[in-house]
């Protein structure tokens, strides 16, 4: 049986179980109108497939807390079906579909240590650093006298993403970039 947690326990980043699915809090409000009952209005985002919704609760409801468990995570390769990944404290080596991390998967790199959240024992999300860095191995060199403001070219990275970045980025570059956008932030060096 789950823990409950009253709504006067809501806090962003709460891990929560609603209608069999794990949810985590990424706002709440509490809300005592003048008339009527007091109600804490949220927004949660599943866990699973990434959707955010709008929940209200009443002021006092108990919701399940979802069983989960974060763990520190080496990723060491992808064996053409699973991307196999290290528990850093236990070692033992985990398979993970590549749907589970999505469209972040263009960012993963041997190695890389990324947090895997479990949901009764099994991985259902991979978060990744906020920030990477990855060296240019692909780009077309930016055309002279092109300095028109905000210009931009698709370059590719050794971890296989392809990013638009300024036009004075070459081959070789190393690059910060940004895995919740997907967007070039910095060139650290090159």
């Amino acid at each position: 049986m789950a823990s409950q947690i009253d709504t006067a326990q809501f806090k962003n980043g709460l891990k929560i179980e609603l209608d069999g699915n794990p949810f985590t809090i990424t706002y709440f409000q509490h809300v005592k109108p003048g008339k009527g009952g007091a109600f804490v209005r949220t927004k949660v985002k599943n866990l699973l497939n990434g959707r955010t919704v709008e929940r209200t609760f009443r002021s006092g409801e108990k919701v399940d807390a979802a069983d989960i468990e974060e763990n520190q995570m080496q990723y060491l390769y992808n064996d053409g079906e699973n991307m196999i990944f290290m528990d850093q404290s236990t070692f033992e080596q985990i398979p993970i579909l590549p749907e589970v991390i999505g469209d972040q998967e263009q960012f993963m790199m041997e190695e890389m240590v990324v947090g895997v959240l479990f949901w009764r024992g099994n991985p259902v999300n991979v978060a990744l650093p906020n920030y990477i860095e990855s060296k240019v191995v692909q780009s077309d060199p930016g055309l002279k006298g092109d300095t028109s403001s905000g210009a931009n070219k698709p370059a590719t990275l050794e971890c296989g993403a392809t990013v638009h970045v300024p036009l004075f980025i070459k081959e070789g570059d190393i690059l910060r970039i940004d895995t919740r956008t997907g967007e070039y932030s910095e060139r650290v060096s090159g």
